[in-house]
């Protein structure tokens, strides 16, 4: 098992005058990513203030099972993030939970 950084972007769909909590199919998306972080797939997330981005740190076996993860979040479906980069990450200070 290895770790990930995931790096997820603002899609077509995304409403910029809309907050995260006010985008199409919130409660689902919430919903999702936090079933992910309870099976411990996802260790921290969130998105980077002041751009499209959101930052993922992941365990997985390898890059295309975190595709396929994040596929059957209801915000990629939707157009509302989609993965524009995975690499894997040697952790040389600190430790993850």
């Amino acid at each position: 098992m290895g770790i990930f950084v995931v790096m997820r972007t603002r899609g077509a769909a995304w409403h910029d005058a809309a907050a995260l909590e006010e985008q199409a199919a919130w409660d689902a998306h919430a919903t999702f990513m936090n079933g992910l972080q309870r099976e411990g797939f996802v260790v921290l997330g969130g998105p980077l203030e002041g751009t499209p981005d959101v930052l993922l740190v992941v365990r997985a076996e390898t890059p295309d099972e975190i595709v396929q993860r994040l596929h059957a979040d209801p915000w990629t479906s939707m157009g509302l993030l989609q993965v524009t980069r995975i690499a894997p990450w040697t952790i040389r200070l600190g430790t993850l939970p």
